[in-house]
């Protein structure tokens, strides 16, 4: 977002009066805005491996689950960019307060949940209090933090931001199979509480205040439009197989289309008028940004919907444990921990655009390895090594897009509109995941309701390759340089508003 009018510097009322706490105290801040980050992640993975526990104790069919994954991340992802105009205008300190507390109040309304319903509409309030927290985090460090020091700050981000992913399945499995006090499944939302509470208490002390920009607007219409046509295109790809898809699903996905186009007018009017969009509109006249988020899209709905598989498969369809399912995860992180790793030291820089080429091209090649491994699986003696290779090379080809591919389209965009940007592209890699969530689950439990659960696994694949066969095309129409790790956040650009958001590793 653009800062609409430049606030005198001088103390308010609501400012701190003690200079020298931001300076001293300001690593302590950093510490906090990990933690809730890790939080984010782990509760946007930890879910994944608790299916069958869902299940036997409140019921949860397929479509129940899909939901409870998926739900999460679609108001998250529809809320990102309005949560960062409210920090804008009510202070990124309070709003951070605000939503850290809110989110683990739904921690634990999720934990006590009687019923499927329940635990939805819980996790809907998780997402949208995720939404109202998650895009303070890098305005805060930006106050509290100048020159060598932010850029320090963020080059830390990103790989304890990926270790937060990482361990979410893991970490899952391990709670679940250790039915600590017979809590069961509800221990993964429970374990938000004390470390929520600790958070929330560290940044009530030491985070300094600082007083919003009254003047900021905030466009309610056009959050409105975006929750409403997120909703109407989530809907149907959830309940859609369930169902039969019925005509009431085609003509929501229809009315959600319009509902975008509807948005992107309404930005334009609204900025015509001389009042302050969610969106900045130079964005939506940009080719390359607007093909980028359809890219992002569908490479995260991919990369998500195939991990679930991937977890749904070795606990239905093959009678892992939830730990064992969360150990399972761990050749796909692996790999797309060291394509990352490749990708970000030096392929980016040296290739260009080449490197979001090779990307998909390495995950294509892991799809169809993995595609013979389960063409040759024995059922009794099946374990996770049978189908390490195909999972680490399609995880290593993953990673070489994640790592770069932010910055690719940002570089499509001008220097005073980065903030904007990023919040929009957080938002579309969050709902893009809770598109893949729903598409890619009902792909795999169509054929799994028949027993066919590698003809479940078989069918994402086709999806996933057609998902990145389409996303290699976009990658043409991206700029040939990306553009650098620094500016990617703002540092060389003007103050930036709290809702620019960070790109989040996806594992």
């Amino acid at each position: 977002m653009e800062v609409s009018a430049v606030r005198d510097p001088s103390p308010t009322p609501d400012e701190t009066t003690e200079p020298h706490e931001p300076h001293r105290w300001r690593w302590l801040i950093l510490a906090v805005m990990i933690v809730a980050e890790i939080m984010d992640l782990l509760d946007a993975s930890i879910v994944n491996v608790a299916g069958p526990d869902l299940e036997k104790s409140l019921g949860a069919g397929s479509v129940g689950l899909q939901w409870v994954i998926g739900g999460y991340a679609l108001t998250l992802g529809a809320g990102l960019v309005l949560g960062g105009r409210l920090g804008d205008r009510y202070g990124r300190r309070r709003m951070f307060l605000v939503g850290l507390a809110a989110f683990t109040a739904a921690s634990l309304l999720c934990a006590v949940a009687p019923n499927i319903e329940s635990l939805i509409a819980f996790r809907l309030l998780q997402g949208t209090a995720g939404a109202m927290l998650l895009p303070q985090g890098l305005g805060l460090l930006r106050e509290n933090f100048s020159g060598p020091e932010l850029t320090k700050v963020f080059a830390i981000f990103g790989p304890v931001l990926g270790l937060g992913g990482i361990i979410g399945p893991v970490l899952g499995g391990f709670l679940i199979e250790g039915d600590f006090f017979d809590l069961g499944w509800r221990s993964v939302f429970l374990i938000n509480l004390p470390i929520g509470i600790a958070a929330l208490v560290v940044a009530v002390k030491f985070v300094p205040k600082k007083a919003g920009d009254r003047t900021v607007r905030v466009d309610m219409t056009g959050a409105a439009l975006v929750v409403i046509s997120c909703a109407l295109l989530v809907l149907p790809l959830n309940q859609g197989q369930e169902e039969g898809w019925p005509l009431w699903t085609w003509l929501s996905m229809a009315a959600s289309v319009i509902g975008f186009a509807l948005f992107a007018l309404q930005q334009r009017r609204t900025a015509a008028a001389g009042r302050q969009p969610l969106v900045t509109p130079g964005l939506l006249r940009k080719p390359a940004f607007t093909v980028g988020l359809g890219g992002i899209a569908l490479f995260f709905g991919g990369l998500i919907g195939t991990q679930l598989v991937l977890t749904l498969f070795l606990q239905i369809g093959r009678h892992f444990t939830a730990g064992e399912a969360g150990l399972g995860n761990l050749p796909l992180a692996v790999g797309t921990a060291i394509g990352g790793a490749v990708s970000g030291a030096f392929l980016a820089d040296k290739i260009g655009r080449k490197v979001l080429q090779i990307g998909p091209l390495v995950q294509l090649a892991g799809a169809a390895v993995l595609w013979f491994e389960l063409d040759g699986l024995d059922a009794v003696s099946f374990s996770i090594w049978d189908v390490v290779p195909g999972v680490t090379v399609a995880g290593a080809g993953a990673g070489m897009v994640i790592a770069a591919l932010f910055s690719f389209i940002l570089a499509a965009v001008d220097d005073d509109e980065i903030g904007s940007a990023s919040g929009v592209l957080s938002a579309v890699q969050a709902v893009g995941g809770s598109i893949g969530v729903a598409v890619f689950g009902s792909v795999f439990f169509a054929q799994a309701k028949t027993g066919d659960f590698t003809g479940g696994f078989h069918r994402a694949l086709i999806v996933q390759a057609g998902l990145l066969v389409a996303f290699l095309a976009i990658t043409f129409l991206l700029p040939k340089k990306g553009r650098p790790d620094d500016e990617q956040h703002g540092v060389a650009t003007e103050p930036a508003t709290g809702s620019d958001a960070k790109q989040r590793l996806a594992v």
